[in-house]
């Protein structure tokens, strides 16, 4: 998995980790006896606030490796990289990794994730680094609170265990999680396909006794979602008959189902039953800003400018709460991390 060239989807809300630490030089004369001039030479290295009266060249490369954990882009990366391995060597990872198991039992979740990052930046080569990773993002977002949180740790999780099932295709147990992140994103096709490996793969046969009972009912998910691929696909009236089926069932409160039918008939040009369907979305999903927006689209298109207005404020509505929680949420973690 690639921390460096890659999205940090969650970057923003583990940056501030690194507010614990000041940032210092080391002598001339220290990376001179170390032959560490090349390395280090008008590099600030980070020393954590509690630790100013204990530095040591194992307590530098611990907070390197926290660093370029909690920002992969850090400006002297590659620096803390050549020193951590000249020092030590790429097997240092393994520490980072065990440290981030232990945070993660303690359900500190946050510093588990920078840890397994860290690693993964020392040893692009561990599977095991970017499975704890992926464990580490699934107990965080199922322990968080704030919306947008929530999105950018699942992401991260579901595509940690994707790269581990691609490097170790036989690693059951990604499977058994990466199918549970399917389902989180109601990708049900996926999770099928997915869980039905891991029951080929597990010794675990309480687990796969688990995943059974799970894909007994994945039956109608799993044709629901082919519903939305016919319509995503323009198949628009063969979508419809699909997913028509279950508008009265137990899956009528399921907001993705009104707002597939809604983007058939928008495409098929039935705008009023496509605002009709839209209109079904908001009482189960009352900030889906996707869903307001084909209502501002569907209004202008049959002249109703009041009503497209009514929605545009209440995007704009919505996307400043979302942008406030998040940043009460930053504010509320730095308070508590000061």
């Amino acid at each position: 998995m690639d921390m460096i060239n890659r999205e940090d989807k969650i970057g923003v809300y583990l940056r501030t980790h690194a507010d614990n630490f000041i940032f210092d030089e080391l002598s001339d004369k220290y990376l001179e006896k170390n032959d560490l001039k090349e390395i280090l030479s008008g590099v600030p290295i980070p020393i954590r606030k509690t630790e100013l009266e204990s530095i040591s060249t194992l307590t530098i490369a611990r907070n390197m490796g926290f660093i370029i954990g909690c920002d992969p882009g850090f400006k002297y990366r590659e620096n803390y990289i050549a020193y951590i391995i000249k020092i030590f060597d790429v097997r240092f990872a393994q520490g980072l990794i065990a440290d981030g198991v232990e945070a993660a039992q303690r359900n500190d979740f946050e510093y588990a994730c920078i840890q397994f990052r860290g690693a993964m930046i020392l040893d692009p080569s561990s599977v095991d680094a970017v499975y704890c990773y992926g464990r580490a993002c699934k107990d965080a977002y199922e322990n968080g609170e704030e919306e947008d949180f929530i999105a950018r740790f699942k992401a991260e999780s579901i595509e940690a265990f994707e790269e581990v099932t691609l490097c170790r295709p036989d690693f059951a147990e990604a499977y058994y999680f990466l199918g549970y992140g399917y389902i989180n994103l109601g990708l049900y096709v996926k999770a099928k396909l997915t869980w039905d490996d891991f029951i080929k793969l597990s010794e675990d046969e309480e687990k796969k006794k688990e995943i059974k009972e799970r894909l007994s009912r994945l039956k109608e998910p799993v044709e629901i979602e082919e519903g939305y691929n016919l319509i995503l696909s323009g198949h628009f009236n063969e979508g419809i008959s699909v997913l028509e089926k279950y508008t009265e069932s137990r899956f009528s409160d399921w907001w993705p189902l009104w707002y597939y039918i809604g983007m058939a008939y928008q495409g098929l040009g039935m705008a009023e039953e496509a605002i009709a369907s839209f209109l079904k979305v908001l009482p189960l999903s009352p900030s889906n800003i996707d869903t307001m927006k084909e209502l501002v689209k569907m209004y202008q298109e049959i002249g109703d400018d009041e009503k497209a207005e009514k929605y545009r404020k209440k995007i704009d509505i919505v996307a400043e709460n979302i942008e406030r929680d998040r940043l009460e949420a930053i504010a509320e973690k730095n308070e508590k991390l000061s």
